[in-house]
């Protein structure tokens, strides 16, 4: 509802064209990045295209490699705003419209989505989203008949703002199939909060080899329960600060840290990290001194973990390999497998998941992990330990993988994992002894972006 001059609520009155829609001239600064941008999120939400994929400065979008480095950045804050809040933004779209879009007019619903996105949850004034808006639609045959009613739609946005925020705000943010499914697995109160944090910017976390404590004074930043070190918001790239460039540390989110740890001291026993680019895990293990043989499928992806593991001066074996088809010359003593998934535990960091993913692709995925879990413990040495882990939400490709595999073979394990010696994570304990992390969590002091990736570990042992 829209409140009257007087504080008395009113139906929202529906936009109509307007007849004095600015004509603009090609060109106009700032054009480039929004019709970029509409062009991403129709790749994204109508043809299931990753972003990442997308925002690729070598092989990305040809429209976004057309930008200069400030207009590609403006175009990611532009397409991370848009698909946090989408679900939001189409009600908001909608509560203007007189009758709904015809049918086929997705690339007048992206323009509208773009403009309202900017108009509502940027810093970018309101009079230039829209005149930009307008200005792609004329300069689009498919748009062009409707300029008037997207410059009504969203002048009206503009005035509104704060009513209509407060209108959409109960809405969901996730998709509702995958909201539906996480009621399922934690509850609607659960699910809400984790729902919710999508919409908070990731933080950025570093795994240092040594003295985390050192390096968080160093860099200002906040020791993690896991060990890590979480870094306030700073000035320029990562690869300007210092330790970067002699390899004290990566990159490596808080949650991505712990299944490497669940081992413990690695030393003198032959370790696998399955599935392994690009390679911080493999870092760790190696750190916890294992003699590790990375195992990854592309050749590509092995040529960036070596060359990851070299800036951090690190060595181990690699091997390229289709991993159902690996087979070592020896067993090994432990085994990671951070197994393909569905990556729904990163949206802060990858709004796209939830867009360019759906049920089918969970089933599938949950099918290629326990795949994966059974041949990996084939080359597992009796008394050896198997960590499973993947950054999924869903217990379907978690929890019910792993009980299903520990239910029919005799010479497995659980190992409950203690959650005394994860102080501040306690919560992140299941009742069975696994890890399961979901973003909402570890509360963090002012300064500092809370929360984590979405994780799922359990650790096994084959004890025959």
């Amino acid at each position: 509802m829209v409140l009257n001059s007087d504080g008395k609520k009113k139906p929202f009155r529906k936009a109509k064209p307007s007849n004095s829609g600015p004509v603009l001239a090609p060109a106009k600064p700032g054009l480039q990045v929004r019709a970029a941008a509409a062009k991403i999120l129709a790749a994204v939400v109508d043809r299931k295209l990753p972003l990442d994929g997308a925002l690729d400065n070598e092989h990305g979008n040809p429209a976004y490699k057309a930008l200069n480095e400030g207009d590609r950045a403006l175009a990611r804050a532009i397409l991370n705003a848009t698909l946090r809040h989408l679900p939001r933004i189409d009600a908001a779209i909608s509560l203007l419209l007189e009758s709904p879009l015809p049918e086929g007019a997705r690339a007048l619903h992206h323009v509208l989505a773009i403009a309202a996105a900017q108009i509502l949850y940027l810093d970018v004034p309101d009079h230039a989203a829209v005149d930009l808006a307008v200005e792609q639609s004329n300069q689009d045959p498919r748009n062009r008949r409707f300029a008037k009613l997207v410059n009504a739609v969203l002048r009206r946005l503009g005035r509104e703002k704060e009513d209509v925020l407060a209108e959409i705000n109960a809405i969901p943010v996730m998709p509702e199939w995958f909201l539906k499914r996480l009621e399922k697995a934690y509850g609607k109160e659960r699910a809400r909060s984790i729902s919710e944090s999508q919409l908070e910017p990731a933080a950025i976390d570093l795994t240092v080899k040594t003295d985390a404590r050192s390096w968080a004074q160093r860099l200002g930043g906040l020791v993690l329960p896991t060990g890590g070190v979480r870094l306030a918001a700073f000035e320029g790239g990562i690869p300007s600060l210092e330790g970067f460039a002699e390899g004290a540390w990566w990159v490596q989110d808080a949650a991505a840290s712990i299944p490497a740890q669940l081992f413990g001291d690695l030393a003198g026993k032959r370790v696998a990290d399955l599935c392994a680019a690009p390679g911080g895990k493999t870092a760790q293990l190696i750190l916890a001194g294992g003699d590790v043989t990375a195992v990854e499928q592309s050749e590509n992806r092995i040529k960036r973990l070596r060359a990851n593991l070299d800036r951090l001066a690190l060595s181990g074996e690699t091997v390229a390999s289709d991993l159902t088809k690996y087979q070592p010359a020896e067993l090994f003593d432990a085994i990671l497998l951070d197994a393909p998934c569905s990556s729904t535990g990163t949206t802060r960091r990858h709004p796209d998941v939830l867009w360019v993913k759906g049920p089918d692709d969970i089933a599938k995925l949950a099918a290629l992990q326990e795949r994966l879990l059974r041949h990996a413990i084939t080359l597992l040495k009796p008394g050896g330990t198997i960590v499973f882990s993947n950054c999924s939400l869903d217990p379907t490709e978690g929890e019910e993988v792993a009980a299903r595999v520990l239910s029919d073979t005799p010479m497995l394990e659980r190992v409950a994992i203690d959650a005394k010696r994860w102080p501040g994570l306690e919560s992140a304990i299941s009742r069975l002894g696994e890890f399961r992390t979901t973003p909402d969590m570890l509360e963090v002091p002012a300064g500092f972006a809370g929360g984590l990736d979405g994780f799922y570990a359990v650790v096994i042992r084959r004890v025959a």
